[in-house]
């Protein structure tokens, strides 16, 4: 059997991890001493609730190498196939950790792959690599596969508030306090590279979302054959409101993957964020 892994910044819930058949290891977040597993001790509505009540903002922990070893030799010594899709290497040291583990496996067929991306457009390539497996592909298939798309992936998304930006240090408090007086919204993305970048800022959601389908629509339009995925940070009701003013230049054809944001994406972006992911024809 392939057996399909990922981490806990895919924000996959635990039900549609289930639901997929996907092994999602999950984050660990800290407020203070309090120690937290991301979506399994503490449900994203407690913490964005512990969030926004604080101060300080927590901080979390990438997953290492031990934790890999397990899962990865408990699926080998089942005979499994693996395929590990992780965040971007440029977000985080999850992925090398499970290189490390991999090399450390003892017989086995596992491959790694870097997302170049996270949150709900890494869901949407876990997606589809359950949609191959179920197809029948074999782990090198998926795998290969997967890496093709990862380069098509498209991120973009409205940070509502810039109080936690300012808090953990992305830009400057005079910054915050003049972007927080005039309402201004920051638009960011996930670059080529799987780095985060800056795209652009609006003064208003509804400008926001204006200014990404102007976007979407100027770049390779979306691969009909994908689904797309829309996510937000605590706002469920912002989803139907993306989806409506994306609904010109992204297919409608197939079920959307829907997403809430977790911890660890979480702890930058702050509550209220809402954007989109899908993945670019050739």
């Amino acid at each position: 059997m392939v057996r399909i892994i990922t981490d806990g910044t895919s924000d996959l819930s635990v039900q549609r991890g289930l639901e997929l058949n996907v092994h999602v290891m999950p984050m660990r977040v800290f407020f203070g001493q309090d120690s937290f597993l991301d979506g399994v001790d503490i449900t994203r509505e407690e913490f964005f609730a512990r969030l926004t009540s604080g101060d300080v903002l927590p901080t979390t922990s990438q997953l290492n190498p031990e934790d890999f070893l397990e899962v990865f030799q408990k699926y080998v010594d089942q005979g499994d196939e693996i395929v590990g899709i992780f965040l971007s290497t440029e977000l985080s040291g999850t992925c090398q950790s499970a290189c490390i583990a991999r090399d450390m496996v003892e017989g086995g067929e596992i491959h790694i792959v870097d997302s170049r991306t996270v949150t709900f457009a890494l869901a949407l390539l876990v997606e589809e690599a359950a949609r191959m497996r179920d197809q029948g592909l074999s782990a090198a298939q998926i795998a290969a596969e997967v890496e093709k798309l990862a380069q098509r992936t498209r991120l973009l998304a409205i940070v509502d508030t810039l109080t936690y930006l300012k808090k953990g240090g992305r830009i400057s408090a005079a910054t915050a306090a003049v972007g927080g007086l005039l309402g201004i919204k920051p638009i960011v993305g996930v670059d080529s590279r799987g780095t985060v970048e800056a795209l652009g800022k609006a003064r208003s959601m509804a400008s926001g979302l204006e200014w990404i389908a102007r976007q979407i629509g100027q770049a390779a339009p979306a691969d009909p054959a994908r689904p797309v995925a829309y996510g937000h940070s605590n706002a469920p009701e912002r989803v139907p409101l993306c989806m409506e003013a994306l609904k010109e230049v992204l297919p409608q054809d197939l079920p959307p993957v829907v997403g809430s944001i977790g911890a660890v994406i979480g702890t930058h972006v702050g509550p209220g964020a809402v954007g989109v992911a899908y993945i670019a024809s050739e």
